[in-house]
Parts: C-alpha cells; structure tokens; sequence
C-alpha cells in the first residue's frame, strides 16, 4: 500500500496530514517544506514533486506572503502578509491536485509580533472551514522561541485550542534557531539556547497532548538559518532521538517516536546530519536559503550566456549591425524566468533525495 493509497493528492489537512508524517516515519523518510514568495517558485516545487513521486509542504514566511501580495501593498499590520499568505494558498490549492501529489500547505515562523498574521491567516481558516468543512491552509507555525518558555507554552497553547476544532496542525518552536531568516535575527544568540533540553521538549507535549494530536515540535540542535562554512555551525541531531526517549518514557508509548519533529535551518547541512535526524523522527526541513539561490542560479547563467541579445531589444551587440533579429524570445519573462524555475527544481530534487523521499507515494 502506497501513500496515495491513503491520503489524496492536493492539499490534505486534518487527518490525513497526520497520516502522512506517521508514514514518514515508519518509512523512515522526511519530507521538505519549501519556502515560496511567488506562483513561479511554489510552480517549480510541485514540479519536483510531480517528477520524483513525492509528498510536499509549501510555506510562507511573513515576508515572503508580503511580496506574493505586492510590495506596492502596505504591511504596517500585515494586510499584505495576510493576502500574499490567502492568495498563495488559494494558488497553491487550484493548482496542486493537478501535480498528482499530497501537499501540505503551511505557514512559516510567527513571533510574537507577527502574532497579528497568525490571526488574519486563523480568520480566513475558519471561513473556509465553515464552507468547505476543512481549513484553508494545512498548517502554521507559531514560534515564541525568543520569550520565556512559560510564555512560549501558555500562547501557544492559547492558539492551539483555537486551531484543534479545525484539525489544524500547529507547529511550534522551544529553543532557539540561530541565524537570520525574513528580518527575525538570532545571529547573537546565547550558544546553549541553540540546544533544548528534553525536559522542555515534555512540558511541550503535556501542554499540548491533551489538546489534540495535530502539532509537532521544532527543537533546537544548534540549527542556524543561511549557509555558513563549515565549522561555524555544531549540529548535534543525535539530540533528537534522547528526546524521544525521554518522552517514550515518561508517557509509557509503545511507539518509537512519540514527537512529531521539524528540522529548521536545513540549508548546508550535511547528509549524514540530515539522516541522523530523519532516524530520529523528524518528519519536515525547511530549505529556504539553497533554493533561493538555486533559482537566482538559472536565471543568472541564462544572463549571463545572452548577455549579447539582452542588452538591446534587436540584433546580437557581439555581431554589431550584420545582426538585426528581434531578441523578443530572449527576453521574455517566461523564459528567464524558466530558467529560475528548473534550476530550483532541481535542488528541491536534491533535496527529496537527502531526506529520502523519493518514490514515495
């Protein structure tokens, strides 16, 4: 029996977005969640997907949903955050179904000044709940990290009991990931906050267990946003699975893995990082930074090769006046901007492999 044998595809919430990571474990794979600022970069995503045979997550970030809506849209309280998130996810829905794969459709980190994005997302949720039966977006993330963990857990909470009548999935983050990502920076961060012990791993899940069972846990193991040289970042995944150990045993669980886990800062990690923490039961990483530059790649050397024909809208400048065709094909947004697309694809593809998610519907 194969995944699509148990989820459809398309956007899947609810129930089945469980189903999926429960079979993500048991199967031992992870599957990447892809930060997209535009209908082009959430395109090229299902497309990897589509070619690889694989489950998805698409995310917004706050600036990311901001520049989807247009930067010509004011944010001072996040109304362009709040419709570039809405008009992705309904892009995302139109379209995914017809890639052929399970999608999950989800926000990026929300802090505590964010918190008004997370509402105007949660109100479109309930909406389209109340008509459809389901929520708008599969899932989001709140991240109090940078609070006091007392205040982390009780506002998460808070939101969660909002988001359990929907079957909304919630993701949330206790320790700190270093780095900086869409204006958050956390470059100065006390090194050991980068490290969460397993006892505030529990007093997550004793919060929120009893809740429901739609939520997952983003715990620091020296995680760090970007790309560094090696050596400036210690990832310490084998942390992940005393975590599971420590909460297996204080709640007596016959399964292996009790936590639904989420690696963040994945971009420049190693691959035997990468398998160590899908082996302890991460089910989702985030890659932002390298497919961002994947996409910058195609286009780049697509310039750079027809930098002749780019330069003026008739005739090749390396062949002076002998040369007076038009140049309209070169450039064409559809086609630099293919370029972009491919390219980014690819590293998604790249990306399916190392979490070892491919063939896998």
């Amino acid at each position: 029996m194969g995944l699509l044998d148990i989820v459809p595809s398309g956007v899947i919430t609810g129930d089945n977005v469980k189903k999926l990571f429960d079979y993500a474990q048991e199967k031992g794979f992870a599957i990447p969640a892809i930060n997209c600022t535009s209908s082009s970069t959430v395109n090229a995503a299902l497309e990897a997907a589509r070619d690889q045979k694989t489950p998805l997550i698409i995310q917004f970030s706050n600036g990311g949903a901001a520049f989807y809506a247009g930067k010509g849209i004011s944010n001072k309280n996040q109304e362009a955050s709040v419709l570039g998130s809405i008009a992705g996810a309904y892009h995302v829905r139109a379209v995914a179904k017809h890639y052929g794969v399970p999608v999950v459709l989800h926000s990026d980190h929300c802090a505590k000044e964010l918190l008004p994005w997370l509402d105007g997302m949660l109100d479109a949720d309930e909406k389209y709940f109340e008509e459809n039966g389901e929520p708008l977006f599969s899932s989001h993330m709140i991240d109090l990290s940078a609070d006091p963990k007392e205040e982390n857990i009780r506002i998460t909470k808070q939101y969660f009991e909002r988001c359990a009548p929907m079957k909304l999935w919630l993701e949330m983050e206790i320790g700190i990931t270093g780095g900086e990502e869409d204006g958050v920076n956390n470059e100065s961060a006390d090194k050991e906050a980068l490290y969460t012990p397993s006892e505030d791993v529990y007093e997550v899940y004793q919060a929120l267990s009893p809740i429901a069972p739609y939520f997952s846990i983003a715990a620091a193991f020296g995680n760090v946003h970007g790309v560094y040289k090696p050596g400036n970042v210690v990832l310490r995944p084998e942390l992940l699975e005393q975590h599971q150990k420590f909460v297996k045993d204080k709640i007596g669980a016959s399964s292996k893995f009790p936590l639904y886990l989420v690696f963040h800062g994945g971009s420049g990690s190693t691959e035997e990082e990468i398998k160590t923490a899908v082996g302890n039961g991460v089910v989702k990483m985030n890659v932002d930074t390298d497919t961002q530059y994947a996409y910058l790649a195609g286009v780049r050397d697509f310039v750079l090769e027809n930098k002749n024909r780019l330069m003026t809208q008739v005739g090749d400048l390396s062949k002076g006046e002998e040369d007076d065709s038009p140049n309209k094909k070169f450039y064409d947004p559809r086609n630099w901007i293919r370029h972009g697309e491919k390219t980014m694809s690819k590293r998604v593809q790249q990306a399916n492999a190392d979490l070892g998610n491919v063939n896998t519907l």
